[in-house]
């Protein structure tokens, strides 16, 4: 298989707003997921959102669980991105916001509403965390995010969508690799797509993969900014692809369905890099 067969992308709607046409930078019923920064107007996502799907495009927009204020909010931008949008795909994530704007604190409470399964979207995704992530689990274990993954995987035998994962981005293949089967022992059976980052330089890298608490990868990034130069040189994934891409020919690695982009350096730079590498991965 090729990796990059079927990949996704995420963009800000502000990025977004200068994209005239999309068909410029991917290739048709691309998924395009608009990510969704807090403070961001439900206006603003829904705009976008319609705009790229009239493209032909799958747009998936983020729900970010601690911003909204209760079950009624929630419906409304549900029914108003399926009847405006056409949206049939969402991803949900607690959300980065300390301050709770409403009564949800998590993607769990989003779905104990039953509004999911009302209003019968096709697809609903989740993030997954192959490196540990302080904000769910304080003490560096794991216990917190595989019980909210084992709950994800009981709603997916209860509804009637699909239901999938996108990891948050890394640059130690190994890791992620190792969460997969561990995940895959813990009886998850759910598809999951591998997060990387668009060519961007090491410098802003090290600043996201802090903010995002991407631990393990860090040390990756700190040994290949060895100099001021480097810091400043476009970190590309394609040392990480290259091993991911081998170990799927050598073995059989569970769960995974693809690749989904983070363009940290630039929606054009990370069009252009998958238009250039692509054939890198023909098997």
């Amino acid at each position: 298989m090729n990796i990059l067969d079927s990949f996704s992308v995420e963009v800000l709607p502000k990025t977004a707003a200068k994209i005239e046409d999309f068909h410029a930078l991917f290739p048709p019923n691309t998924q395009i997921y608009i990510a969704n920064v807090v403070g961001t107007p439900f206006s603003i996502m829904l705009d976008t959102s319609k705009r790229i799907q009239r493209q032909g495009f799958t747009v998936v927009p983020h729900l970010l669980a601690r911003t909204i204020p209760d079950k009624s909010a929630l419906a409304n931008q549900l029914s108003q991105y399926q009847n405006e949008a056409g949206v049939n795909q969402l991803l949900l994530i607690a959300g980065g916001a300390k301050q709770h704007y409403g009564e949800f604190e998590s993607t769990l409470d989003l779905l104990a509403t039953g509004l999911f399964d009302k209003f019968s979207f096709k697809s609903l995704h989740f993030a997954g965390h192959p490196e540990v992530n302080f904000d769910i689990d304080p003490d560096r274990g794991t216990y917190n995010a595989d019980q909210a993954l084992a709950l994800k995987q009981d709603f997916a035998q209860r509804t009637d969508a699909e239901v999938s994962l996108i990891t948050q981005f890394g640059f130690n293949h190994q890791t992620v690799i190792d969460w997969l089967f561990r995940v895959s022992q813990l009886g998850i059976d759910l598809p999951v797509k591998i997060g990387v980052t668009g060519p961007t330089k090491i410098q802003t890298l090290l600043k996201y993969a802090i903010a995002c608490g991407v631990g393990a990868s860090i040390s990756v990034l700190q040994k290949k900014a060895s100099s001021v130069t480097k810091l400043l040189t476009p970190f590309e994934p394609v040392e990480f692809l290259d091993q991911l891409s081998q170990e799927l020919i050598t073995q059989q690695i569970p769960l995974f369905s693809g690749i989904h982009f983070f363009p940290l350096g630039g929606i054009q730079a990370c069009s252009d890099w998958i238009k250039s590498n692509q054939h890198r991965y023909i098997n």
